[in-house]
């Protein structure tokens, strides 16, 4: 991530935790700090907090939106622990799962497996899945901290699909490494996902197929925030992803595999984060009435003040 811009940035969902929440991620791992809150008054979901944070150089959003979406493992985040960026990395995957295991669930144990020397899956005590791995430091270098998406119940079998469209939809994308299932290990089908990565923005993320029977998929709780500078790029992402109109609103879209979008001017950002109380209040004014966003007319709100 060093020296680009980041395009796309999780946002996570909370009931009442979202500060609270970054600060403990930022507690546990390095390089990381909260860099703004900001309170948005008279919401859907009364006053909300949106806060923006950092972990090991990635940038998250979090806002306190009320009791409506529950992480789940469908989306996690993949953290690196790269022997050759980081000399104690060995330790250090140990320490931070330690720490993320105060009052989390284990879904696979810290251990030895083929494809690592030392990989987990744990959910953290908000509900968050993080998947911990020991990397192999002769592969091309990826970023620390990366989103995987897991393709489940009706949605199984098309992680490779849903990747070439995301592919097509986005700047500055391509495939990474695929490893399919073999045959014999039902109930996943052979070749489909195992694991595989790609890139969208320049930015890395992760996917797998899984044909187990998972009471999730995915949900509002994690989505992604695609910075636009114009408003053709907020209709191109609006046009090419939006799949379920009655989910559109205030930036929000659904796209065909159930994930979430947020499509926000980049000036966005600024406003919310410098502007008095009475610009961010005509601001949100102006979005809560919005399902795509308009970028003149969010600009007139705050410059009106």
């Amino acid at each position: 991530m060093i020296g680009t811009i980041q395009n796309i940035v999780p946002h996570l969902w909370y009931d009442k935790e979202a500060q609270e929440a970054a600060e403990y991620y930022a507690s546990i791992f390095p390089d990381s700090k909260l860099t703004n809150v900001t309170t948005l008054h008279d919401t859907p979901s009364g006053d909300a907090d949106l806060v923006s944070f950092e972990l090991w150089g990635q940038k998250f959003m979090a806002i306190n939106g009320g009791p409506y979406f529950k992480f789940n493992p469908s989306v996690s985040f993949f953290v690196n622990f790269d022997p050759s960026r980081e000399k104690d990395a060995s330790e250090k995957i140990v320490e931070v799962w330690n720490k993320l295991s105060e009052g989390g669930t284990v879904l696979m144990p810290l251990g030895q497996y083929p494809f690592s020397e030392k990989y987990g899956w744990i959910q953290d005590r908000y509900g968050l899945s993080w998947q911990l791995i020991l990397t192999n430091p002769e592969g091309e270098e990826r970023p620390a901290i990366l989103p995987s998406f897991l393709f489940v119940g009706d949605q199984c079998g098309k992680a490779e699909e849903a990747i070439q469209f995301y592919i097509s939809v986005f700047e500055h994308a391509k495939q990474g490494q695929i490893a399919r299932y073999p045959q014999g290990m039902e109930p996943n089908k052979e070749g489909t996902i195992m694991f595989t990565e790609f890139m969208l923005e320049n930015q890395w993320f992760a996917a797998m197929d899984s044909a187990e029977n998972h009471p999730f998929s995915f949900n509002e709780a994690v989505s992604f925030m695609v910075y636009c500078d114009t408003q053709k790029e907020i209709d191109h992402y609006w046009d090419k992803l939006s799949a379920h109109p009655e989910a559109e609103q205030c930036g929000w879209l659904k796209d065909r595999y159930g994930m979430s979008w947020q499509i926000v001017p980049r000036g966005m950002d600024e406003m919310m984060s410098n502007g008095t109380p009475e610009q961010i209040a005509g601001v949100t004014k102006a979005f809560l009435k919005m399902k795509k966003f308009d970028l003149a007319e969010l600009e007139k709100a705050y410059k009106e003040l």
